[in-house]
């Protein structure tokens, strides 16, 4: 995303709030019932010290959970992309914990949202980087698995221009490895308690379907982001999507129609909604974001342009999972697009998709400074 930013609103109260919760006869292991929009959902929590009669539950929100691709970006700084045959020296190059699933984890767990991530990675240098990486994050990692048998993690190589824009190559590796034909009763079982479930395409189409379906039949609340594989969608995936989420590009190789203006954009949606999708968020860019919901009118949300540009590779990111954490808080969906965009505007500014990520307080600033 080039040049994000936001507009403002008046009726702004970025406090995470808190879901009323339904306390369990004691046992050993005390478990609790976190009220959501879901009657049959539940948090599974627990307190140590269960000897006293009267005791105080966990107040804790059902989880975001994200499930996806962990990467090592390997980042290459050049002043122009190489033509074809062409060799050019890179003025730097270091290596990064990033991948769409990560990156999505770690931008929740900054906003002070309890997220779990679900992925794979390699055991080696760039596995232990990102489990590092997302731990020092705040990301839960109890569903995270490290793959034995050679299997390397997942990494890209990111080539980024002096003016903020990258073009970016992925080797799937882990990501795309070893996932079980069937996912465990435990991985399913936090996806079907969390409060809403991030998707993304760098990770096997069949694991995104066992648990968009999973999700879906819990009543938990399924984004899914467009960025990954080129490949078509599978409808099978599509039918228990709540909200769609590319860029203009994915949404026109996904829909096969043209995307350079906003009729054209809107007609596209339009198109994603006969595909069995009634939410379509699409990130615009420069442009800003738009979200369409079926049968009614698009909400827009204009950008002024970030104070500096210095790295958009995880922007796309960012936007997608503040939004899911205002959602699933409870905001309006022209909140959650302020929010979003707000938290993207500070993405772009620092280089690296995980280090890049705002913490609330920061975009609780920013949208208070406009």
């Amino acid at each position: 995303m080039e040049g994000i930013a936001f507009s403002p609103s008046n009726n702004f109260n970025w406090y995470p709030q808190i879901h009323p919760i339904k306390t369990l006869i004691p046992i050993p292991f005390r478990f609790c019932n976190y009220k959501t929009n879901n009657p049959n959902q539940s948090l599974l929590s627990f307190s140590i010290n269960s000897s006293k009669t009267t005791q105080t539950p966990i107040t804790q929100p059902p989880p975001l959970v994200v499930v996806g691709s962990a990467n090592a970006d390997i980042y290459v700084e050049i002043d122009r992309l190489p033509t074809e045959g062409e060799t050019i020296s890179a003025k730097n190059g270091q290596t990064l914990a990033g991948g769409k699933g990560a990156n999505q984890a770690t931008c929740g767990a900054k906003l002070s949202y309890p997220t779990y991530f679900v992925g794979q990675v390699g055991d080696d240098a760039h596995g232990k980087l990102i489990t590092q990486a997302l731990g020092n994050g705040g990301v839960r990692l109890e569903y995270l698995k490290s793959l034995g048998g050679g299997v390397p993690t997942g990494h890209a190589v990111v080539m980024l221009q002096s003016n903020g824009q990258n073009s970016i190559i992925i080797v799937g590796g882990a990501n795309m490895s070893s996932w079980p034909d069937k996912l465990s009763d435990q991985d399913l079982d936090v996806v079907k308690n969390a409060g809403i479930v991030l998707l993304q395409r760098e990770i096997p189409d069949s694991v995104n379907i066992q648990v968009a379906k999973a999700a879906k039949g819990a009543g938990v609340t399924v984004i899914m982001d467009a960025g990954g594989m080129d490949a078509p969608m599978p409808q099978e995936l599509l039918k228990f999507v709540d909200i769609f989420s590319p860029n203009e590009s994915e949404l026109r190789r996904l829909t096969g129609m043209p995307t350079d203006n906003f009729e054209q954009i809107s007609q596209a949606a339009a198109k994603c909604h006969k595909m069995g999708v009634k939410q379509v968020l699409v990130k615009l860019g420069a442009k800003g974001s738009a979200l369409f919901i079926e049968g009614e009118e698009p909400i827009t949300q204009p950008i002024i342009p970030a104070a500096q540009v210095v790295d958009t590779t995880g922007a796309g990111d960012t936007f997608t999972a503040s939004f899911a954490v205002a959602l699933v808080e409870g905001k309006s969906k022209r909140e959650c697009l302020n929010f979003a965009a707000a938290a993207a505007s500070l993405c772009v500014q620092v280089k690296g998709a995980i280090p890049s990520m705002p913490d609330r307080k920061s975009i609780l600033n920013l949208l208070q400074s406009v």
